[in-house]
């Protein structure tokens, strides 16, 4: 669970991130899922953002791809959402 200091540090350097990822029309699928581990596993925090034809609303994408990868939810503005999940063996991002 991230304290509000931690949230707040890991949202400053999400912001000037691009989105790596889009939750489409097919919904959360198991390519998506791993699309998404893979790249936590890469990069520590992603941001990704959910089309208008998809299926769920950005917060419940969010949370259940946070839920399937083992991330955290840092933030959900409009549609675009940020996770987090540090890296056990080499952390990049020190909180």
């Amino acid at each position: 669970m991230l304290t509000s200091k931690e949230r707040a540090k890991l949202r400053t350097l999400a912001n000037p991130m691009e989105t790596i990822l889009q939750v489409g029309k097919g919904g959360i699928g198991e390519q998506l899922v791993k699309q998404v581990d893979d790249a936590l596993r890469a990069r520590e925090l992603i941001k990704l953002r959910v089309l208008e034809t998809a299926p769920a609303f950005a917060r419940e994408a969010a949370q259940e791809l946070a839920d399937k990868t083992g991330a955290e939810v840092v933030q959900v503005i409009g549609t675009r959402f940020v996770l987090y999940r540090q890296n056990k063996k080499d952390p990049k991002i020190i909180l």
